[in-house]
C-alpha cells in the first residue's frame, strides 16, 4: 500500500531474560525459541509482508545501532532511529511519527515490539492489511487486541463497545483501557466478553498521532517540532543528544491512548505472545513427558517435573528431583530459581549489578 510504513521498537534491555538477555546484547537480538532467527529478525521478516523493505524503522538505543544493522542487512543506517536515552514509548513514538511526516506527510503506519511471537502470519497479514486501511482515511488512533484465552494478570487490557463503526465491522470503539488487574478482576473481564488484552501493536497516520501529541502531550510535540529542519539531515543526531533526556518517561498507553479520543480496537487472534518471561517461552516450546522445556542430550533428568531448562550445548547436566525451576546458564552466568519467583529476576539483575559489576548483566 502506498504511504506506509512499519516502525519496529527494538530499545530495551530485556532484563527477566537474564543470564542469557544483557544489556550488551538484549533478548530482542537473540533466538529465544531456537528457530535460527532472533525475535528482531521474526519481527521484521513478518513486517516485510505488509510493506516494503525500505519501509521499516527501527527505534533502538544508540547502543544497539551497530547489532540491528548486523541481524539487518537489508536495512540503510537511515533506517534505524536511535535514542539517546530511554524514556519509555511515548518520546520513541513521537520520534518516529515526526521523521515519518518529514519524509511523507501522508505516512501511514504500523508501531510494534521487536519481542512478540506471532504464530499465524497469515492472519497477522490480514489484520495489520485491514487496520491500515481504516487509517489511511481516517485520523484514529487504532491499537491492536487479543483475544484473552485465560484471566493474565501480568497483561493489560482494553474494554471495547460492541458497536458497529464507519471504519470496518470488525473495529470497535474503546471505553477503557485498564492497567495489570489482580485474579478475580481478570477473571470478571473474561466473564463480560469485553475484554482484550494489550498487545502493545499500534496502527495510524502520522497526522492523526501527531495531532494527539499536540493536545494531550503538548511539551514532547514542542521539542520535536522545534527541530523539524534538523530531522532526516546530518544535524538530527546533535539535536536528539541535546534534548532527549529531557523527555517525560512515559508510555504512550498513559501519554495519549488513555486520554485521546476517536480511539478503537481491532480484536485480534494470530497466535500472538509478548514472551515476557521464561514463563511465556516455556509456553511455546515442546515439552518432555513431564513437562520439561529445553532437555537435550547431555541433560539427564531424572524424578523432575516442569522445568524450564536452558543451558549451553556442550554443557552436560544432571537434574533429579527438581519441579517448578527455572534453570538457565549463558557463559559464566547461571541462574536457578522457582517459577513462582520470575517476576523477581529484574531484582536479581539489580542486586548482581551493585554487588558484581556491569558486566554480568
Amino acid at each position: 500500500m502506498e504511504h506506509t510504513y512499519a516502525v519496529i521498537m527494538a530499545g530495551g534491555v530485556g532484563s527477566r531474560f537474564w543470564p542469557t538477555s544483557t544489556s550488551q546484547k538484549p533478548k530482542q537480538f537473540l533466538d529465544i525459541l531456537g528457530t535460527g532467527e532472533s525475535l528482531l529478525q521474526q519481527t521484521v521478516r513478518r513486517m516485510m509482508r505488509v510493506v516494503p523493505s525500505q519501509n521499516i524503522y527501527i527505534v533502538t538505543h544508540v547502543d544497539y545501532v551497530d547489532q540491528c544493522l548486523e541481524q539487518l542487512p537489508t536495512l540503510d543506517r537511515s533506517q534505524i532511529i536511535a535514542e539517546p536515552a530511554r524514556r519509555n514509548t511515548a518520546p520513541c513514538v513521537a520520534y518516529a511519527a515526526f521523521k515519518l511526516k518529514k519524509r511523507d506527510p501522508l505516512a501511514n503506519f504500523v508501531i510494534t515490539p521487536a519481542d512478540h511471537l506471532v504464530t499465524k502470519e497469515d492472519e497477522f497479514v490480514r489484520i495489520l492489511g485491514l487496520g491500515l486501511a481504516a487509517t489511511k482515511e481516517n485520523n484514529v488512533l487504532l491499537t491492536l487486541g487479543m483475544t484473552p484465552h485465560r484471566p493474565e494478570t501480568g497483561y493489560g487490557y482494553i474494554q471495547f463497545k460492541n458497536e458497529e463503526t464507519d471504519l470496518s465491522p470488525e473495529i470497535k470503539p474503546v471505553k477503557t483501557f485498564t492497567e495489570k488487574p489482580n485474579q478475580e478482576l481478570a477473571e470478571s473481564f473474561l466473564a463480560t466478553g469485553e475484554f482484550l488484552w494489550n498487545a502493545g501493536i499500534f496502527i495510524w497516520n502520522a497526522n492523526a498521532i501527531l495531532s494527539a501529541y499536540e493536545r494531550h502531550m503538548p511539551e514532547v510535540y514542542s521539542a520535536f517540532n522545534a527541530g523539524w529542519d534538523m530531522l532526516n539531515s546530518e544535524r538530527e543526531a546533535d539535536f536528539i543528544g541535546g534534548m532527549y533526556s529531557q523527555c517525560p518517561n512515559e508510555s504512550i498507553d498513559y501519554g495519549i491512548l488513555e486520554k485521546a479520543a476517536q480511539v478503537f480496537v481491532l480484536p485480534a487472534e494470530f497466535g500472538w505472545s509478548d514472551l515476557g518471561s521464561w514463563g511465556a517461552v516455556h509456553d511455546q516450546r515442546e515439552a518432555d513427558p513431564h513437562g520439561n522445556t529445553g532437555v537435550s542430550p547431555n541433560i539427564l533428568v531424572y524424578n523432575s517435573q516442569n522445568n524450564i531448562l536452558s543451558l549451553p550445548k556442550h554443557v552436560v547436566a544432571v537434574i533429579d528431583g527438581l519441579e517448578d525451576f527455572i534453570i538457565i546458564q549463558s557463559e559464566d552466568r547461571l541462574l536457578i530459581c522457582p517459577r513462582n519467583k520470575e517476576q523477581e529476576i529484574k531484582q536479581y539483575v539489580s542486586e548482581v549489578k551493585v554487588r558484581l559489576g556491569d558486566k554480568h548483566v
